[in-house]
Protein backbone atom coordinates (compact mmCIF):
# COMPACT_ATOMS: atom_id res chain seq x y z
CA UNK A 1 0.00 0.00 0.00
CA UNK A 2 1.52 3.57 -0.70
CA UNK A 3 1.15 6.10 1.40
CA UNK A 4 -1.40 8.27 -0.25
CA UNK A 5 -3.82 5.30 0.08
CA UNK A 6 -2.55 5.12 3.47
CA UNK A 7 -2.94 8.61 4.84
CA UNK A 8 -6.21 8.48 3.37
CA UNK A 9 -7.88 5.46 5.03
CA UNK A 10 -5.95 6.72 8.33
CA UNK A 11 -8.14 10.33 6.87
CA UNK A 12 -11.52 8.42 6.37
CA UNK A 13 -11.49 6.20 9.66
CA UNK A 14 -11.20 9.22 11.61
CA UNK A 15 -13.50 10.98 10.19
CA UNK A 16 -16.19 8.44 10.32
CA UNK A 17 -15.94 8.43 14.22
CA UNK A 18 -16.34 11.96 14.06
CA UNK A 19 -19.63 12.04 12.01
CA UNK A 20 -20.75 9.19 14.30
CA UNK A 21 -20.41 10.90 17.37
CA UNK A 22 -22.75 13.59 16.29
CA UNK A 23 -25.71 11.41 16.10
CA UNK A 24 -24.20 8.74 19.37
CA UNK A 25 -23.83 12.12 21.68
CA UNK A 26 -27.18 13.80 20.86
CA UNK A 27 -28.78 10.89 22.24
CA UNK A 28 -26.42 9.73 25.06
CA UNK A 29 -28.42 10.05 28.64
CA UNK A 30 -31.50 11.35 27.05
CA UNK A 31 -34.36 10.70 28.37
CA UNK A 32 -36.84 10.71 25.41
CA UNK A 33 -34.40 8.13 23.37
CA UNK A 34 -36.18 5.51 22.20
CA UNK A 35 -35.79 1.76 22.56
CA UNK A 36 -36.11 -1.52 20.65
CA UNK A 37 -35.18 -4.83 20.76
CA UNK A 38 -33.52 -6.56 17.71
CA UNK A 39 -34.72 -10.14 19.58
CA UNK A 40 -38.07 -11.35 20.61
CA UNK A 41 -36.88 -13.94 23.15
CA UNK A 42 -33.70 -11.94 24.75
CA UNK A 43 -33.16 -8.14 25.22
CA UNK A 44 -31.15 -7.39 22.28
CA UNK A 45 -31.13 -3.32 22.09
CA UNK A 46 -30.66 -1.00 19.59
CA UNK A 47 -31.43 2.72 19.59
CA UNK A 48 -32.46 5.64 16.72
CA UNK A 49 -28.51 6.61 17.69
CA UNK A 50 -27.47 3.46 16.58
CA UNK A 51 -29.16 3.81 12.90
CA UNK A 52 -28.12 7.18 12.36
CA UNK A 53 -24.70 7.07 13.31
CA UNK A 54 -24.12 3.89 11.05
CA UNK A 55 -26.52 5.66 8.07
CA UNK A 56 -23.88 8.91 8.49
CA UNK A 57 -20.51 6.62 8.63
CA UNK A 58 -22.09 4.59 5.44
CA UNK A 59 -22.95 7.87 3.56
CA UNK A 60 -19.60 9.15 4.02
CA UNK A 61 -17.84 5.88 2.40
CA UNK A 62 -20.34 6.57 -0.67
CA UNK A 63 -18.85 9.58 -1.46
CA UNK A 64 -15.36 8.96 -0.48
CA UNK A 65 -14.89 5.05 -1.58
CA UNK A 66 -17.93 4.35 -3.20
CA UNK A 67 -16.42 0.70 -4.44
CA UNK A 68 -15.30 -0.66 -1.07
CA UNK A 69 -17.56 -2.99 1.02
CA UNK A 70 -19.49 -2.11 3.88
CA UNK A 71 -20.28 -4.63 6.65
CA UNK A 72 -22.37 -2.23 9.38
CA UNK A 73 -24.24 -3.69 12.35
CA UNK A 74 -27.85 -1.76 11.12
CA UNK A 75 -28.32 -2.19 7.88
CA UNK A 76 -27.57 -4.65 5.16
CA UNK A 77 -23.77 -5.68 3.59
CA UNK A 78 -22.63 -4.17 0.52
CA UNK A 79 -20.21 -5.95 -1.37
CA UNK A 80 -17.42 -4.15 -3.04
CA UNK A 81 -14.90 -4.67 -5.88
CA UNK A 82 -11.98 -3.19 -4.16
CA UNK A 83 -11.08 -6.30 -2.02
CA UNK A 84 -11.45 -4.07 1.09
CA UNK A 85 -14.31 -3.56 3.53
CA UNK A 86 -15.38 -1.29 6.17
CA UNK A 87 -16.48 -3.06 9.30
CA UNK A 88 -19.07 -0.55 11.53
CA UNK A 89 -20.47 -0.68 15.06
CA UNK A 90 -21.94 2.63 15.42
CA UNK A 91 -22.52 1.72 19.34
CA UNK A 92 -20.43 -1.03 20.98
CA UNK A 93 -21.99 -1.42 24.49
CA UNK A 94 -25.73 -0.28 23.93
CA UNK A 95 -26.51 -1.88 27.20
CA UNK A 96 -24.35 0.99 28.41
CA UNK A 97 -24.92 3.44 26.38
CA UNK A 98 -28.74 3.24 27.01
CA UNK A 99 -27.96 3.40 30.75
CA UNK A 100 -25.80 6.48 31.08
CA UNK A 101 -22.63 4.21 31.68
CA UNK A 102 -19.79 5.67 29.27
CA UNK A 103 -18.42 2.35 28.29
CA UNK A 104 -20.02 2.19 25.43
CA UNK A 105 -17.19 3.12 21.80
CA UNK A 106 -17.65 3.47 18.35
CA UNK A 107 -16.10 0.25 16.63
CA UNK A 108 -14.04 1.43 12.55
CA UNK A 109 -12.42 -1.57 10.86
CA UNK A 110 -10.85 -1.57 7.48
CA UNK A 111 -10.78 -5.06 6.31
CA UNK A 112 -8.33 -6.16 3.66
CA UNK A 113 -9.28 -9.75 2.08
CA UNK A 114 -10.74 -10.85 5.20
CA UNK A 115 -7.55 -9.47 7.84
CA UNK A 116 -8.68 -6.25 9.58
CA UNK A 117 -5.27 -3.95 9.21
CA UNK A 118 -6.72 -0.38 10.94
CA UNK A 119 -9.12 -0.14 13.31
CA UNK A 120 -10.61 2.65 15.74
CA UNK A 121 -12.06 2.47 19.04
CA UNK A 122 -13.67 6.01 19.98
CA UNK A 123 -15.34 7.15 23.23
CA UNK A 124 -16.85 10.22 22.37
CA UNK A 125 -18.20 11.06 25.96
CA UNK A 126 -14.82 11.11 27.26
CA UNK A 127 -13.41 12.07 24.45
CA UNK A 128 -10.70 9.17 24.56
CA UNK A 129 -10.01 7.27 20.74
CA UNK A 130 -7.57 4.38 20.26
CA UNK A 131 -6.10 3.60 16.56
CA UNK A 132 -4.15 1.07 15.10
CA UNK A 133 -2.70 -0.86 12.32
CA UNK A 134 -1.01 0.86 8.91
CA UNK A 135 2.05 1.64 11.02
CA UNK A 136 0.49 3.30 13.76
CA UNK A 137 -0.76 2.75 17.23
CA UNK A 138 -2.15 5.81 19.00
CA UNK A 139 -4.09 6.70 21.93
CA UNK A 140 -5.71 10.17 22.04
CA UNK A 141 -6.96 11.44 24.79
CA UNK A 142 -8.67 15.05 26.07
CA UNK A 143 -5.16 15.48 28.31
CA UNK A 144 -2.77 13.75 26.04
CA UNK A 145 -1.41 11.74 22.74
CA UNK A 146 0.87 9.07 23.20
CA UNK A 147 1.94 5.66 21.64
CA UNK A 148 -0.02 2.34 22.72
CA UNK A 149 1.95 -0.47 23.57
CA UNK A 150 0.48 -3.19 25.56
CA UNK A 151 1.76 -4.95 28.78
CA UNK A 152 4.13 -7.70 29.09
CA UNK A 153 2.45 -9.44 31.79
CA UNK A 154 3.10 -13.19 31.56
CA UNK A 155 2.15 -14.88 34.65
CA UNK A 156 -1.61 -15.33 35.35
CA UNK A 157 -0.49 -14.20 38.81
CA UNK A 158 -0.01 -10.97 37.62
CA UNK A 159 -2.86 -10.39 35.21
CA UNK A 160 -5.64 -8.13 35.00
CA UNK A 161 -8.80 -9.77 33.23
CA UNK A 162 -11.63 -8.52 31.76
CA UNK A 163 -14.82 -9.86 29.95
CA UNK A 164 -18.18 -8.01 29.65
CA UNK A 165 -20.75 -10.08 30.99
CA UNK A 166 -20.25 -12.75 34.31
CA UNK A 167 -22.44 -15.15 32.71
CA UNK A 168 -20.06 -15.40 29.33
CA UNK A 169 -21.83 -17.75 26.36
CA UNK A 170 -22.51 -21.37 27.39
CA UNK A 171 -22.31 -23.49 30.42
CA UNK A 172 -18.82 -25.10 28.57
CA UNK A 173 -17.84 -21.79 27.46
CA UNK A 174 -17.98 -20.39 31.42
CA UNK A 175 -16.39 -23.22 32.82
CA UNK A 176 -13.49 -22.30 30.52
CA UNK A 177 -13.74 -18.85 31.17
CA UNK A 178 -13.29 -19.04 34.85
CA UNK A 179 -10.57 -21.61 34.72
CA UNK A 180 -8.63 -18.91 33.86
CA UNK A 181 -10.06 -16.12 35.49
CA UNK A 182 -9.46 -18.15 39.25
CA UNK A 183 -5.95 -18.12 38.03
CA UNK A 184 -5.90 -14.25 37.35
CA UNK A 185 -5.12 -11.24 39.79
CA UNK A 186 -8.23 -9.41 39.39
CA UNK A 187 -10.98 -10.20 37.15
CA UNK A 188 -13.86 -7.07 36.45
CA UNK A 189 -16.50 -6.96 34.13
CA UNK A 190 -18.55 -4.45 31.67
CA UNK A 191 -16.38 -2.32 29.57
CA UNK A 192 -17.78 -3.31 26.36
CA UNK A 193 -15.16 -2.29 23.96
CA UNK A 194 -13.29 0.13 26.07
CA UNK A 195 -11.55 -2.74 27.37
CA UNK A 196 -10.20 -3.75 24.44
CA UNK A 197 -8.62 -0.37 24.28
CA UNK A 198 -7.06 -0.79 27.84
CA UNK A 199 -5.29 -3.96 27.04
CA UNK A 200 -4.03 -1.87 23.90
CA UNK A 201 -2.56 0.92 26.35
CA UNK A 202 -1.12 -1.41 29.18
CA UNK A 203 -3.30 -0.82 31.50
CA UNK A 204 -5.17 -4.30 31.92
CA UNK A 205 -3.97 -7.72 30.42
CA UNK A 206 -6.28 -10.21 28.83
CA UNK A 207 -9.83 -9.90 27.71
CA UNK A 208 -12.26 -13.48 27.18
CA UNK A 209 -15.55 -13.24 25.21
CA UNK A 210 -17.98 -15.40 23.60
CA UNK A 211 -20.64 -14.91 20.93
CA UNK A 212 -19.06 -11.74 18.94
CA UNK A 213 -20.05 -10.41 15.81
CA UNK A 214 -17.41 -9.75 13.18
CA UNK A 215 -18.38 -5.55 13.49
CA UNK A 216 -17.53 -6.53 17.37
CA UNK A 217 -13.97 -7.51 17.27
CA UNK A 218 -12.36 -5.92 13.89
CA UNK A 219 -11.32 -3.01 15.51
CA UNK A 220 -10.06 -4.15 18.16
CA UNK A 221 -7.93 -6.99 16.44
CA UNK A 222 -6.13 -3.94 14.44
CA UNK A 223 -5.37 -1.75 17.50
CA UNK A 224 -4.21 -4.57 20.21
CA UNK A 225 -2.19 -5.92 16.94
CA UNK A 226 -0.44 -2.97 16.29
CA UNK A 227 -0.06 -2.01 20.21
CA UNK A 228 2.19 -5.03 20.20
CA UNK A 229 -0.42 -7.45 21.37
CA UNK A 230 -2.37 -10.94 20.11
CA UNK A 231 -6.13 -11.49 19.22
CA UNK A 232 -7.22 -14.98 18.19
CA UNK A 233 -10.15 -17.16 19.09
CA UNK A 234 -9.91 -19.94 21.51
CA UNK A 235 -8.19 -22.14 19.47
CA UNK A 236 -5.39 -20.06 18.34
CA UNK A 237 -6.71 -19.03 14.64
CA UNK A 238 -7.91 -15.73 13.56
CA UNK A 239 -10.76 -13.73 15.08
CA UNK A 240 -12.05 -11.67 12.19
CA UNK A 241 -15.65 -13.54 12.48
CA UNK A 242 -16.23 -13.07 15.89
CA UNK A 243 -17.52 -15.95 17.93
CA UNK A 244 -15.16 -17.11 20.60
CA UNK A 245 -12.47 -14.43 21.63
CA UNK A 246 -9.03 -14.10 23.40
CA UNK A 247 -6.86 -11.11 23.99
CA UNK A 248 -3.91 -10.39 25.38
CA UNK A 249 -0.63 -8.52 25.68
CA UNK A 250 2.06 -11.06 25.86
CA UNK A 251 2.33 -14.40 23.69
CA UNK A 252 3.33 -16.08 26.86
CA UNK A 253 0.05 -14.82 28.21
CA UNK A 254 -1.24 -15.73 25.28
CA UNK A 255 -0.69 -19.53 25.35
CA UNK A 256 -1.38 -20.37 28.90
CA UNK A 257 -4.65 -18.94 28.36
CA UNK A 258 -4.80 -20.65 25.02
CA UNK A 259 -4.30 -24.04 26.86
CA UNK A 260 -6.75 -24.14 29.21
CA UNK A 261 -9.75 -22.44 26.35
CA UNK A 262 -8.69 -24.66 23.61
CA UNK A 263 -9.98 -27.76 25.80
CA UNK A 264 -13.26 -26.28 26.03
CA UNK A 265 -13.28 -25.32 21.71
Amino acid sequence: MNKKDKDQFIKLSHALADVAKVHTLKYFRMDSLSIHSKEELTFDPVTIADRQAEKAMRELIELERPEDGILGEEYPSKTGSTGYTWVLDPIDGTRGYISGAPTWGTLIALNRNGLSIYGVIDQPYIGERFSGGLDEAIFRGPLDNKSLSVSNVKEFRDAVLFSTYPEIGTSEELRGFKQVAEKCKLTRYGLDCYAYGLLAMGNIDIVIEAGLKPYDIQAPIAVIKAAGGNVTNWNGGPAELGGRVLATGSLELHEKALNILKLIS
